[in-house]
């Protein structure tokens, strides 16, 4: 008697192994399989290989219109389902997708002067002000500061190697004088806290797919380590090995509201408002354009120019007839 056949992987299962497939990030991974979900539901649980242009527009076109979702988040969805099309179905789309397209934000981004960036520093403490320091002090988008590791401190060269950043490009940007002695105290206390790892048969972090591969005994070394590791040991949702990840997002977002609050500021102040600042306060102290695009990593300039209108807001620089 022949053993039964194994059951199909279920369609999402199906998708998060051709995400592996690719080694896209577990974040993407997410992302993706939560808005195939949410298609799926959006059309009454109909399986997607049943649907196809007409339905994906109905579901984007909702997005936008009923659901208020920004154009990145609508772009995001579609990324998801033409992943799920291409990759997963392989059922291409020869029609072109035409769906109510939401309208682009056109705000200027929220920057603090250098004495509010002072202001809200100094009323922070601990790691969560060492964190601050970084996205301000070099430009750091949060999950780029966040997924740091040991070895992307280059404290002789004082810069900061980039990894893995928004486009999977890399690059590199400047490691603040002022961050050096601080940050060499900060790593002492993590090396300590990796040793105690080591003792109790921990110490492993997650690698990057293809290094992981490569070197599987390399997620133990000092040099991989998160240069802000998180207090508990948590399991790895991919591998299932116990793991020290990196902290959470979501407690310097709280950090950064309790000190906007201390220091008395009225203005929306995110995680995000740091890199901002950096930029236009470069900008304002003479650095060219280009200069700056490369210290970001944005592709286009054009991406970079939105600080020289942050610069010229109230009249784009023209002086007021009142103040003359």
């Amino acid at each position: 008697m022949s053993p039964p056949e194994p059951r199909p992987k279920k369609l999402l299962d199906q998708v998060r192994d051709a995400i592996r497939l690719k080694h896209y990030s577990y974040r993407t991974e997410e992302t993706y399989v939560q808005w195939i979900r949410r298609y799926i539901l959006f059309h009454n649980k109909r399986h997607p290989k049943d649907m196809g242009v007409a339905e994906i527009e109905g579901f984007l076109t909702h997005l936008a219109v009923n659901e208020h979702v920004a154009a990145a988040t609508q772009n995001q969805a579609l990324s998801a389902l033409l992943f799920l099309y291409r990759q997963v179905l392989c059922q291409p789309l020869d029609e072109r997708i035409g769906a109510i397209r939401a309208k682009k934000s056109r705000k200027l981004p929220t920057v603090l002067t250098p004495e509010e960036v002072r202001a809200v520093i100094q009323s922070m403490s601990g790691v969560y002000r060492l964190i601050v320091q970084i996205l301000y002090g070099s430009g750091l988008r949060l999950r780029e500061a966040m997924q740091l590791r040991i070895k992307d401190l280059d404290f002789s060269q004082q810069q900061i190697i980039v990894r893995d950043a928004k486009g999977n490009d890399g690059r590199v940007t400047m490691l603040p004088t002022r961050l050096v002695e601080p940050l060499t105290e900060h790593l002492q206390g993590v090396k300590r806290l990796y040793h105690q790892d080591l003792e109790q048969g921990y110490g492993a972090v997650i690698l990057p797919f293809a290094m992981a591969k490569k070197y599987p005994n390399a997620n133990r070394q000092w040099i991989w380590q998160f240069v802000f590791p998180s207090s508990k040991r948590c399991r790895d949702p991919r591998s299932g090995a116990i793991v020290r990840y990196h902290l959470h997002e979501s407690g310097l977002q709280k950090a950064i509201k309790r000190a906007v609050r201390s220091a008395g500021l009225q203005k929306r102040v995110g995680c995000h408002t740091f890199r901002h600042s950096f930029a236009t306060h470069l900008l304002q102290n003479g650095y060219d354009i280009r200069t700056i695009q490369e210290l970001l990593g944005h592709k286009d300039v054009k991406t970079t120019m939105i600080y020289t209108h942050v610069l010229n807001r109230g009249g784009r620089g023209v002086r007021s007839p009142l103040d003359a």
